[in-house]
């Protein structure tokens, strides 16, 4: 069994694919890790490309589709229910994430201890263009305002979970910007690393900014409301008598 499942979410990434799976590879030497794609009903050619590149990959690659597109956080959903590995490392299909911090997040995590639940990379030099930006900076300081969730950037799509954890959260479409806070209600911490975005080098933005910035708003309203009703998980211990 892999320690390690490194889940894509991707859609309409075809031309992207191959690169990043190059740079898994190289980032992964020497650890024992699967790649699980979640093909979010792509309509590209992204289901022959990852037929073609499942035979030529010294790693397990794992190709999950949803017939309709579904969303990038229920594309980790997917992922994350599939997942043989202790270790969850997300990261963006679109090539904009550095495959290289996956070790690194993964071994911060490990290193952290067991009070911590995720890894989470956080932005600099940001490739977006400014509009997309700024108001990803505006979401992230709303964000951290109203859900203390203790992070800076939790739009970034390189992060690290404990699998079983992963598990244990909602998902809905939206989710998977708001995994610290519900790591910390489920009673874990959250150790932070810088990471350096890149420019996307093939096609669109396939997910909308702040999931089109309303709906980003009435996430946030929704997870607050969660939050509030449900109370942070008590660590329970068996107690043996006898």
């Amino acid at each position: 069994m892999p320690e390690i499942s490194i889940v894509i979410p991707c859609r309409n990434e075809a031309a992207n694919l191959p690169l990043l799976l190059d740079e898994i590879g190289a980032a992964m030497v020497g650890r024992d890790f699967e790649v699980i794609v979640v093909n979010d009903g792509s309509t590209d050619e992204t289901t022959s490309v990852l037929a073609a590149q499942a035979v030529l990959r010294p790693f397990p690659l794992r190709h999950l589709r949803h017939e309709k597109s579904a969303g990038q956080s229920l594309s980790v959903r997917s992922g994350a229910w599939a997942a043989r590995g202790d270790i969850v490392a997300m990261i963006d299909g679109d090539g904009q994430n550095d495959p290289k911090y996956i070790p690194v997040l993964v071994d911060a995590l490990r290193q952290a201890g067991p009070g911590f639940g995720v890894a989470q990379g956080q932005r600099l030099k940001r490739r977006d263009s400014k509009i997309k930006q700024l108001a990803s900076r505006f979401a992230n300081w709303l964000r951290k305002a109203v859900l203390h969730d203790e992070t800076r950037d939790t739009g970034c799509g390189l992060k690290a979970i404990h699998t079983d954890i992963l598990r244990k959260l909602p998902f809905f479409d939206g989710t998977h910007r708001f995994v610290p806070a519900f790591v910390i209600q489920e009673g874990y911490r959250v150790v932070h690393c810088d990471v350096v975005d890149r420019s996307r080098r093939h096609g669109k933005s396939n997910y909308g900014i702040f999931d089109r910035g309303l709906q980003g708003v009435l996430d946030l309203a929704g997870v607050w409301w969660l939050r509030r009703r449900r109370r942070r998980m008590p660590k329970t211990v068996e107690i043996r008598h006898g």
